[in-house]
C-alpha cells in the first residue's frame, strides 16, 4: 500500500510539474512580450527599471518551463521555481514598501504567489519522494551522522554562487586588518550596505539594499580571526540570506603593499537564476566584490571615496562629492596610522 500511494503521489508531481511547465511558460512569454502590461498588472509603476525587471524574470520564467516540460525528472527545476517564488515575493515586498505603487494590486500579486509557491513546494515534495523511493532512499538511514551533515552542507549551498576577487593596496597588512576588522567601516566602502550593527564579539546583524530597493536582512558569525591575516564569516544558521566569507592580506616583498583577497559563497534569492537577474542591475556577487575592494583601496590610499550616485559601480570622477568620513580619521589614513574605532 505504501508503495502504491509513493507511485500515486508521483504520476501527480508529474502531472502538477508539467502544468507549472505550461504555466511558467505563458507567464514568462507575456513578460517579455509585454512588460509594461505586467507591471501595471501588479500595481508597479511602468517604467524602464521595472520593464527590465519584468523581462528579466520573463526570462527566468521561459527556462522554467522549458526544464519542467522537457525533462524526465523536472524536481530540480521545480525547486528552483520555489527559488524564485522567494525572490519574486521579495521584490513585492520592497514594491509594497513604496509610495509610488498600487498596493492593492501589489496584495493581490502577493496572495497570487504565495498560492503558487504553495503548487511548487507540493509539486518538488512529491516528486522528490518518488525519487527516494525508485533510489531505495530507504536504505540510506545507516548514513553517519557525518554523512548527514555534509549531505546537509552540500544542499545548502547546492545553488551558491562562488566569488574570488583580489586588489594590491598600498599599505600595511596590520593596519588594512584593523580597519576591516571594525565592521562599522564596511558600510563606508560596502555601497550596497546600510547598516552593520555588532551583536556580540563574533556576531553582527547585516541588512542590505537587494534588487528594486527592497532590503534583506541576516545574522553573521566571525569563523576565524587571524590578527593581521585573515577575518572569515558565514551567516548563521536559519538566516534568510546564506552567505560565507574571508579577507586574508598578503604582504607583497620588499614594501610593495599587501594583496587584499576576498572569497565568499553567496545563495542569493533564486539561486544562480537569481543572480543573473541582479547582474542586469549591477547587484551581481562579483561585481560587487570587484567594486567594494576598488572602494577600500581608494578610501584607505586617500582618505575619501569618490563615486557616482548614477551607478552601482564606483566610478572616479572629480566633480562627485566625497563620502562622509571623518576628518580625523582621514588625517590617520594618510598618514597610515589609523588605529580602528575610538573607544
Amino acid at each position: 500500500m505504501a508503495i502504491q500511494n509513493t507511485d500515486r503521489s508521483g504520476e501527480n508531481g508529474e502531472r502538477l510539474a508539467q502544468g507549472l511547465g505550461w504555466f511558467s511558460l505563458g507567464l514568462g512569454l507575456a513578460q517579455i512580450a509585454a512588460p509594461g502590461e505586467i507591471a501595471h498588472l501588479i500595481g508597479v509603476p511602468d517604467d524602464d527599471e521595472n520593464r527590465q525587471m519584468m523581462r528579466a524574470v520573463g526570462m527566468r520564467e521561459v527556462a522554467s518551463g522549458i526544464g519542467l516540460l522537457s525533462q524526465s525528472h523536472p524536481e530540480g527545476w521545480v525547486w528552483a521555481r520555489v527559488g524564485g517564488d522567494v525572490m519574486d515575493l521579495s521584490l513585492l515586498g520592497g514594491a509594497w514598501a513604496s509610495d509610488r505603487t498600487d498596493k492593492e494590486r501589489v496584495a493581490a500579486a502577493t496572495v497570487a504567489v504565495v498560492g503558487v509557491m504553495a503548487l511548487d513546494l507540493l509539486c518538488g515534495r512529491q516528486l522528490t519522494d518518488r525519487d527516494r523511493h525508485d533510489d531505495g532512499y530507504a536504505g540510506r538511514q545507516s548514513f553517519s551522522r557525518h554523512d548527514r551533515a555534509r549531505a546537509m552542507e552540500n544542499q545548502r549551498w547546492s545553488g551558491a554562487v562562488h566569488v574570488k576577487k583580489s586588489i594590491t593596496i598600498n599599505r600595511e597588512p596590520e593596519e588594512l586588518y584593523r580597519f576591516w576588522r571594525d565592521f562599522d567601516n564596511l558600510p563606508r566602502f560596502m555601497t550596497h550596505m546600510e547598516e552593520i550593527r555588532k551583536l556580540d564579539d563574533k556576531r553582527s546583524h547585516w541588512k542590505a539594499r537587494g534588487v528594486a530597493g527592497f532590503t534583506v536582512e541576516w545574522d553573521a558569525e566571525i569563523t576565524e580571526d587571524r590578527p593581521n591575516e585573515r577575518i572569515a564569516w558565514a551567516s548563521v544558521a536559519g538566516s534568510s540570506v546564506h552567505n560565507a566569507g574571508s579577507v586574508t592580506f598578503k604582504q607583497r616583498p620588499a614594501g610593495r603593499g599587501t594583496v587584499v583577497e576576498v572569497e565568499m559563497r553567496v545563495d542569493p534569492p533564486g539561486g544562480a537564476i537569481g543572480a543573473k537577474i541582479a547582474k542586469l542591475f549591477g547587484k551581481e556577487p562579483g561585481q560587487q566584490v570587484g567594486d567594494h575592494l576598488r572602494a577600500f583601496k581608494q578610501i584607505i590610499e586617500t582618505g575619501h571615496l569618490t563615486r557616482s550616485d548614477t551607478s552601482f559601480a564606483l566610478i572616479k570622477h572629480p566633480a562627485s562629492p566625497p563620502s562622509e568620513v571623518p576628518k580625523e580619521v582621514q588625517a590617520e589614513l594618510q598618514t597610515g596610522s589609523y588605529q580602528g574605532a575610538k573607544s
